[in-house]
């Protein structure tokens, strides 16, 4: 159990612990079945013909996280309330901000202003007893509206500790003074800013490679100033299989990462496939199998 934060009072540790040991297994990782995309890029990730027909349904989504291992689930608060009582034994995170991708960052720097408090999901928690884990907020660092994200990030991971839930913060650097958005030194710098803030986890995208520097040493590197805020990576666009947990492999066992955050990579399969390359990803990341031993669970559907 990573070291409970100073900011969560001691009537509510108990509860922290709980809520920390459900969604890392018991260890210090994380696997995120991130499912905030229907805001963040419409339908685009759904629908499509190398995409199976059962995602465009979002029922998709909560019967893959319900039957799958995986960590935590992460998505809007409306989507629970949709969907969550069919569900009630998934490990809920919920996004409290989101945006579209519809203005290009070219035309507009990016903004995601709250949509829901943590006093909403306190509420709700309350009201329907679902499995409420943790919260998550993106911010966009670089953004010329970064000083909005920034305070409400650092006001909702606060307010969640005091609840005892734990805080995941999305760590995005973009906007038109962003040269270079997977920069190993921007990653890092992001991965520092994510501990100032409080957070528990902070997810962000796996750095570039560069002449002198692998993509996995750049990890070890923000990892390094993530202090004892741990770093989980993007998933991204989805790739092969085996390709895809190899990648995964090297960035926790070289790169010091802590797990992922995983959305495409499931989602866009059918349930079956979908499960066994979730329970496929847990193995690495909770278990510590390696890519041989995941490929077998990936196949056994």
């Amino acid at each position: 159990m990573n070291t409970i934060p100073a900011d969560v009072p001691a009537h509510k540790k108990e509860e922290f612990q709980k809520n920390y040991t459900a969604l890392t297994h018991n260890t210090n990782r994380l696997f995120i079945f991130s499912c905030d995309q229907k805001i963040e890029h419409l339908n685009a990730d759904f629908y499509g013909p190398a995409i199976d027909s059962a995602d465009n349904n979002p029922e998709h989504l909560f019967y893959v996280a319900s039957h799958a291992t995986i960590g935590g689930m992460a998505t809007q608060l409306g989507l629970i309330a949709q969907y969550g009582k069919q569900y009630p034994y998934v490990n809920y995170i919920v996004k409290l901000n989101g945006k579209t991708d519809l203005i290009p960052k070219e035309y507009k720097d990016p903004v995601s202003n709250k949509l829901w408090t943590v006093d909403d999901v306190i509420a709700f928690k309350k009201e329907t007893n679902l499995q409420i884990r943790g919260i998550g907020y993106t911010v966009y660092i670089g953004s010329e509206h970064e000083s909005l994200m920034l305070t409400q990030a650092a006001q909702a991971i606060l307010k969640a500790h005091q609840h005892g839930l734990v805080g995941i913060l999305w760590m995005y650097p973009r906007g038109k003074h962003v040269q270079q958005e997977r920069s190993g030194e921007i990653i890092a710098g992001a991965a520092g800013v994510a501990a100032t803030l409080g957070a528990d986890f902070a997810k962000v995208y796996p750095p570039e490679p560069t002449e002198d520097k692998t993509s996995e040493e750049w990890l070890a590197i923000a990892a390094e100033a993530a202090g004892k805020t741990k770093l989980i990576c993007s998933g991204g666009s989805k790739i092969e299989s085996e390709a895809f947990l190899q990648q995964l492999y090297t960035q926790i066992h070289t790169g010091n990462s802590a797990g992922c955050a995983v959305g495409r990579n499931i989602h866009q399969r059918s349930s079956m496939q979908a499960i066994a390359f979730s329970n496929a990803i847990a193995a690495i990341v909770y278990d510590n199998a390696d890519v041989k031993q995941a490929m077998e669970i990936a196949q056994n559907c």
